[in-house]
């Protein structure tokens, strides 16, 4: 994600700890967004056999952006319930979940802040 990105909304996101030309009037606190995806039997199958035979495993590649994506909306949805029009410092976490490693959970955290 090269430079801060908008939402719909109008909210500013980034991993930097600031915007440039945009001072931070004001800090609204830790904000963070989470999406956890289960895995489907089937495209587990066919991944592992894409990736046995060295392919990219497209299917597994939509899913994490879809849920990276997911969590930033709710990351910045949360922000801006807090009176916020930007989140700086995000961070980014993927951690494979559930009694067999069956579920991935994504999450977003950052600071909201009023430039």
């Amino acid at each position: 994600m090269p430079g801060p990105w908008k939402d719909a909304r109008g909210v500013i996101v980034t991993t930097t700890p600031t915007i440039e030309g945009q001072p931070i009037q004001e800090y609204l606190g830790i904000v963070t967004g989470e999406v956890i995806v289960g895995a489907n039997l089937f495209r587990d199958l066919f991944a592992n056999i894409r990736d046995i035979v060295g392919g990219r495993s497209g299917s597994y590649e939509r899913i994490l952006r879809d849920a990276r994506e997911q969590a930033i909306e709710e990351l910045q949805a949360e922000a801006a319930s807090h009176g916020g029009n930007a989140v700086v410092g995000i961070d980014l976490d993927y951690e494979v979940i559930g009694d067999t490693g069956s579920m991935l959970m994504v999450s977003a955290s950052g600071t909201a802040v009023k430039v």
